[in-house]
């Protein structure tokens, strides 16, 4: 079994990433020695606590800010999975000192706490919106996404490895546009933008690609899931079809369409099947006979208002009730 008496943390474990992985490796893994909830809000975890009790699990409140406290959480765990996070666009906009200590101090508090704890894996999770950003949050996870790649180069003879898995909203998790559009009572919907396109992509799906890439990385790769992608007033006319479309212009740091592999990213992409991986340098996969790997040639295009990855309202409509 992957995880037979072994011992897991999740940073932002109160998070919807977080809850959503215990909430899996609680069904489907008994065997787990530790599993830690790593967060900042006490409510949270309390409320979480009364739903996931077993021996196993531990609540450890903290800041991935906090570095002494961060090396207490990590003693004797094999695993992390790095979800801690500031993610909201416009609050990181407003109020960016505090998203940099998070996002980029924190990922540094990461790195120096598993180097010094000899964990074996660490799976930080990133966002599209660190592929080109021009806001603020996207810049501090792409800078996240650098310390986490390139930690692997001072890591010396330490059983250590760092990757990083990159994706888009996850549908339905809290602070997403599907929550925000169902609540709505009346049919006006604020649109952005009416050209606005985003990436779809499941809880489970994100589950499965943190997995999988704990599985089988080897350090450095940054794993990209094969994702659709949607318009946002199709999302609109999915949910309800009388929507009366409110175009109220693009907020601070919003993109009109989001990317997941630039063009000078290809040139180091493989195609592992189900996902994609941007390679430390160009040998990465020489002599790596654990994953099947084709070379990506040319440029991906891999942006969410490519007409190959859009999908239209009624595959939306599917897909919302595969969510319930």
């Amino acid at each position: 079994m992957i995880f037979l008496n072994k011992s897991i943390l999740i940073t932002g474990g109160t998070g919807s990433f977080g809850k959503a992985m215990v909430h899996y490796l609680t069904s489907k893994y008994k065997k787990i020695k530790r599993l830690v909830v790593f967060s900042r809000d006490e409510l949270k975890q309390y409320e979480m606590s009364k739903i996931y009790n077993q021996d196993y699990i531990r609540y450890f409140l903290g800041d991935i800010r906090d570095y002494q406290r961060l090396t207490r959480a990590f003693e004797n765990i094999d695993v992390v999975y790095h979800a801690a996070a500031l993610k909201q666009v416009p609050a990181a906009e407003y109020n960016p000192d505090e998203c940099i200590k998070t996002n980029i101090i924190g990922a540094q508090n990461i790195i120096g706490c598993a180097l010094e704890q000899n964990i074996k894996k660490v799976v930080a999770l990133s966002t599209d919106k660190a592929v080109a950003p021009i806001n603020l949050y996207g810049a501090t996870k792409l800078c996240s996404d650098k310390l986490f790649v390139s930690a692997n180069n001072i890591r010396g003879n330490k059983n250590v490895s760092f990757c990083v898995v990159r994706y888009g909203n996850v549908a339905g998790s809290r602070g997403s546009i599907i929550p925000l559009f169902n609540n709505i009572k009346d049919n006006k919907f604020p649109i952005t933008h009416p050209d606005m396109t985003r990436f779809w992509i499941t809880m489970k799906e994100a589950i499965e690609l943190v997995l999988w890439a704990e599985k089988f990385s080897s350090g450095g790769e940054i794993f990209v899931p094969k994702l659709k992608s949607f318009k946002i007033t199709d999302l609109a006319l999915a949910i309800k079809p009388q929507a009366k479309l409110n175009i109220i212009g693009i907020r601070p740091g919003e993109k009109i369409h989001e990317e997941l592999i630039t063009g000078t990213e290809s040139m180091l992409s493989y195609d592992l099947g189900k996902y994609y991986c941007i390679a430390p340098d160009q040998s990465f996969f020489k002599n790596k006979n654990s994953i099947k790997a084709k070379k990506v040639i040319g440029n991906l295009d891999y942006v969410s208002n490519n007409k190959k990855l859009l999908i239209n309202v009624s595959e939306l409509r599917k897909k919302l009730l595969e969510l319930n």
